[in-house]
């Protein structure tokens, strides 16, 4: 299991739902990306490629493509904020939403599911994407620092994982800085 603790003042599961109402410009600039999304070019599938193992990239060719563009914005601002990130640490960049693969909500479902929370089961779904996804790290044998990072990041700060190797928080905060849209 991963170790998990959960930072002091930071809210319920609700949290990104309080966002949401509370930055609706967040929703529309997050739907807005998506509908805009390019694909990843030649060179940017080559850079994935390199930093992922073979069986992560599998899992990111995956997403659809404004998650891999999203993923990719979340790693280059992760880069341009620190340049001594480990390579765990950019792994993770890429691969924090990979438990949204096996989700089946459109873009516009997606900002509903963050209005309304994890009503019903596909929003709870959604909303266990985390979950999901260190699973599925795990379970292809991803650096545990990667598992852990995806385990217990979100944009919303809800959870931070437990310090493993002395600068896990450092490394969860500069993500959650990076994935803000």
């Amino acid at each position: 299991d991963v170790p998990r603790i959960t930072s002091p003042g930071i809210g319920d599961a609700m949290r990104s739902t309080g966002r949401a109402l509370r930055d609706p410009l967040h929703l529309v600039r997050r739907w807005w990306k998506a509908l805009r999304a390019r694909p990843l070019s030649a060179g940017e599938c080559a850079a994935v490629r390199t930093l992922l193992t073979r069986e992560e990239s599998d899992l990111f060719f995956r997403f659809a493509t404004h998650d891999q563009r999203h993923a990719l914005e979340v790693l280059d601002r992760l880069d341009a904020n620190d340049r001594s990130v480990p390579v765990a640490v950019r792994r993770a960049a890429l691969l924090h939403d990979i438990g949204k693969i096996d989700d089946d909500l459109s873009v516009a479902l997606r900002v509903v599911a963050s209005v309304v929370g994890s009503r019903g089961t596909r929003f709870a779904h959604y909303h266990a994407h985390e979950t999901r996804g260190a699973e599925m790290l795990r379970a292809v044998g991803s650096d545990p620092l990667t598992v852990s990072l995806v385990a217990g990041t979100r944009p919303d700060g809800a959870d931070v994982v437990a310090d493993v190797d002395g600068d896990v928080e450092r490394w969860a905060a500069a993500l959650r800085d990076a994935d803000r849209v």
